[in-house]
């Protein structure tokens, strides 16, 4: 019988995540100490409460309000307590006694990533944290590792379980947003207080991640432009789908190219996008995640799975797990993060993308004419226009909706165009405006 070296592992957090890990590690120990070779004994489970409610059954005698004494006494320190502190403080120690750290904390390394990547540089220790993008989805180690000789153009992503369930829910059910985050909130993909999903925030932390390791860049969260779906209608959703659209919170990150400059730089942006209704993340359903991949040599790839739950994205971690303890075995200082290229973070304005603008106008003559000036002034091209016209007792004017569809154009210039339109004495009202993706 093979006689394994045996290594203390440390687990911060028993949430719905860290149960389900807690409860692999002791009773698939046998069989992951074979894949690791070596032996990997959970030491304890620090919590803020030890007699708390879990979702898995585990020995009460693993638990822990001593984090800190845990955390010096083991060889890798699994933290899945989530939020900035004491997570940052207990990963930093962690990393600072030699341990190598497992995470699934997207929102402490989008704001604290460079910190703790450098501390675990300096001691040659090692961060992983394929479980803090898109769940069970294995993004992370083919963008840093099967990726890292390619050149990656352009990502595309659908990384928030929730907000995906909102928008599917409004499309296949026809009901409103609030209707839908209702549902999504009694079935548990919603938290009690949605905003980090619902307002993007959550899909921003990712897009940051996965722009750094893409494109070799640091990409801090504050350069990342973010719009929530909260302002999606179900109007919106049924015009969406009759032009052969799905409406999706997409993360974007690609290379561009300052105008101004010339110069290559990277972009980052979190927002609600119309995919035509034939493209692989229209049919991305339910609360599922999914990242199209554009590469120079390797062309397009597409990673799909479970984004969120607690058995699923245990997967992700144990993987790290098992990465961990073959590193410990071989010996030698951890993989430090490649960020070297510092190409230059452009902001949204140097984004090239098209519009689907909607618009409430007086159906009078002149007023299609005067529209298109605006966009002419602004160097947009217009591509489709569509006009229905309606009348009502209580109103008898006669007002029009148009529905223009732009060229590929300068978002700055879009903006613009969209600003004059609001002000407008043509335009009542400036209904919705959409980016078209994926075409």
């Amino acid at each position: 019988m093979i006689e394994y070296r045996n290594l203390r592992v440390a687990l911060l957090g028993a949430g719905s995540v860290g149960a389900e890990v807690a409860r692999q590690l002791l009773e698939h120990s046998d069989e992951l100490a074979k894949r690791a070779g070596a032996g990997l004994t959970l030491v304890g489970i620090a919590v803020r409460d030890v007699d708390a409610p879990r979702t898995v059954d585990l020995p009460r005698e693993l638990f822990t309000t001593d984090a800190e004494s845990l955390i010096l006494g083991s060889d890798i320190v699994i933290e899945l307590i989530g939020g900035i502190e004491p997570a940052r403080s207990y990963v930093l120690q962690a990393i600072n006694s030699g341990a190598d750290v497992i995470t699934a904390n997207k929102a402490l390394l989008a704001t604290h990533g460079p910190e703790l990547f450098d501390a675990a540089e300096r001691v040659g220790a090692q961060l992983y944290y394929e479980a803090a993008v898109g769940g069970a989805i294995p993004i992370i180690r083919p963008l840093r590792d099967s990726l890292a000789g390619d050149r990656v153009e352009r990502i595309l992503g659908i990384v928030n379980g929730t907000t995906n369930f909102i928008l599917d829910s409004m499309h296949t059910t026809g009901s409103t947003f609030e209707d839908a985050l209702a549902t999504a909130t009694e079935l548990g993909y919603a938290e009690a207080d949605p905003t980090a999903d619902i307002g993007g925030y959550d899909a921003a932390q990712k897009a940051a991640l996965l722009a750094s390791l893409a494109f070799h860049t640091t990409v801090p969260l504050d350069s990342v432009y973010r719009e929530g779906i909260t302002s999606i209608t179900k109007d919106q959703i049924a015009s969406a789908t009759k032009a052969g659209y799905v409406i999706k919170l997409l993360a974007i990150c690609e290379r561009l190219t300052d105008a101004a400059t010339g110069e290559n730089g990277v972009s980052a942006r979190v927002h609600p996008a119309l995919v035509p209704a034939q493209h692989p993340l229209a049919a991305v359903h339910g609360g599922n995640n999914a990242v199209f991949v554009h590469a120079e040599a390797a062309g397009d790839l597409m990673f799909y799975g479970a984004g969120a739950g607690g058995l699923q994205t245990s997967s992700a971690v144990l993987g790290d797990v098992v990465s961990a303890a073959r590193r410990h075995v071989a010996g030698g200082p951890g993989v430090a993060e490649s960020t070297h290229a510092n190409l230059p973070i452009l902001p949204i304005g140097h984004v090239r993308s098209r519009h689907q603008i909607t618009l409430a106008v007086a159906d009078l003559p002149g007023v299609l004419a005067s529209i298109a000036t605006v966009f002419s002034d602004h160097g947009v091209s217009v591509e489709t226009v569509e006009q229905s016209v309606s009348t009502s007792a209580e109103d008898p004017q006669p007002t029009a909706t148009l529905v223009i569809g732009t060229h590929e154009a300068m978002e700055s210039d879009l903006a613009a165009t969209v600003a004059e339109l609001e002000s407008s004495p043509a335009v009542s009202r400036v209904m919705s405006v959409l980016r078209v993706e994926g075409l």
